[in-house]
């Protein structure tokens, strides 16, 4: 079984930056890509990046492409989002999905995603 484990989020001023990282738990990880999703109070959750894990094909919500970036360490089992130039409205909980079959990168449905994590709170003030 799969445990994604979040890390990295927290409290940080408007215009500040704030690195997550997802861990897959497992020894082999070859997922067909990751994704990190939010869910602010009160909203839907929304994904906000994606990349396969292969290739790193990347995909990023209008509204946060130029501000954060996906990556991935193989190696590492590891998924990072680095946002840059946070606002309040990023406020939300951060949740890292592994999709293990082949779709459609950036794809919103919850369905198409195996494996979630916890979630991570981050809250920036403005």
């Amino acid at each position: 079984q799969v445990q994604l484990v979040e890390s990295g989020g927290g409290l940080v001023q408007s215009g500040g930056s704030l690195r997550l990282s997802c861990v897959a738990s497992v020894r082999t990880f070859s997922p067909y890509a990751m994704a990190w999703f939010r869910q602010a109070a009160g909203k839907e959750r929304e994904v906000v990046a994606a990349t396969t894990w292969n290739v790193g094909i990347t995909h990023y919500a209008n509204f946060v492409k130029g501000r954060f970036t996906i990556s991935r360490d193989n190696a590492k089992n590891t998924v990072y989002l680095q946002m840059n130039s946070l606002s309040p409205e990023d406020t939300a909980v951060y949740y890292c999905a592994a999709m293990t079959r082949i779709g459609r990168i950036g794809e919103s449905a919850e369905s198409r995603y195996d494996y979630w994590g916890q979630g991570t709170q981050d809250t920036v003030s403005s």
